[in-house]
């Protein structure tokens, strides 16, 4: 058995779902692939900007050339 989490939601303002819409499907793969891999566990990655004290929930995550900057926000 298992004790892994299910992957947190991921939900998209408007003015980025419009953004994603115009992506070409690869991109648009790719950042699927990039919110799953966040969502399993959205403090693994760094934060954006590490010199911000007040930024740590701020997280930035990457797959290839491509970089999905998140808001995790969850009491820890």
């Amino acid at each position: 058995m298992s004790d892994a989490q299910p992957p947190w939601p991921a939900r998209l303002s408007p003015q980025a779902a419009g953004t994603v819409k115009e992506l070409p499907e690869h991109a648009r793969e790719m950042l699927r692939d990039d919110l799953d891999i966040a969502g399993r566990d959205p403090w693994s990655f760094p934060p954006f900007n590490p010199r911000d004290p007040e930024g740590e929930d701020v997280r930035s995550a990457w797959v290839g050339q491509l970089t999905a900057v998140y808001w995790a926000w969850a009491s820890r």
